[in-house]
């Protein structure tokens, strides 16, 4: 089987029929499936959709149980936790839904970690990562776009001189570079490429 246009969070199971892993959609596989919008809904009370999955929380005065339905709960309801939270051994502990949150000082709230700051992200040497309210992702470096190329997706350099990005003078070359451009006056012109006199 091949698919042309690669599949790139699922497989390929016949001539550009892709097979998605589970919490991705679209033809090539390319998209995140929102869970929370599905019919029934996945999470009893609250749904927060993450990449490829999704997490379930309860209103204050529930705590989530295993099977992601929400029990009544009088300790909880008292601890006006922002996001659910569970008991053990008579003691109420306030709970985030993702692991790239944490409790907030006040121990109720949660806080985002910036993975990208603490050095906690994964990504590849020539992607960057951004962060986003609970997690992260990795985009390509400035001067370089995310294409299919044999077979898997890879940052490419962008030709700024093609693509007509570029700042160049009128009367300056626009000559590409790995992930950027550099201008240089036509001869009888002198300046920096930006700048032709």
């Amino acid at each position: 089987a091949v698919c042309g246009h690669g599949c790139k969070y699922g497989e390929c199971m016949g001539p550009n029929k892709c097979k998605c892993f589970p919490g991705f959609t679209g033809k090539t596989c390319n998209q995140d499936l929102n869970e929370c919008g599905l019919k029934p809904r996945p999470c009893e009370h609250r749904c927060m959709n993450t990449h490829g999955s999704y997490k379930c929380y309860c209103l204050s005065g529930y705590m989530l149980m295993p099977d992601g339905t929400c029990a009544s709960s009088r300790t909880c309801a008292m601890a006006n936790c922002q996001y659910g939270c569970e008991e053990g051994n008579g003691e109420v502990q306030c709970l985030c839904p993702s692991s790239g949150l944490q409790l907030g000082p006040n121990g109720r709230t949660c806080i985002d970690i910036d993975e990208c700051s603490t050095g906690k992200a994964a990504c590849s040497y020539n992607r960057r990562c951004v962060n986003t309210f609970g997690s992260y992702y990795c985009k390509c470096q400035l001067g370089y776009e995310l294409k299919y190329v044999s077979g898997r997706y890879d940052c490419v350099d962008v030709n700024e001189c093609v693509t007509n990005t570029h700042r160049c003078n009128l009367h300056a070359e626009c000559l590409n570079t790995e992930g950027s451009f550099k201008c240089k006056c036509k001869q009888g012109y002198r300046g920096s490429g930006f700048d032709c006199a």
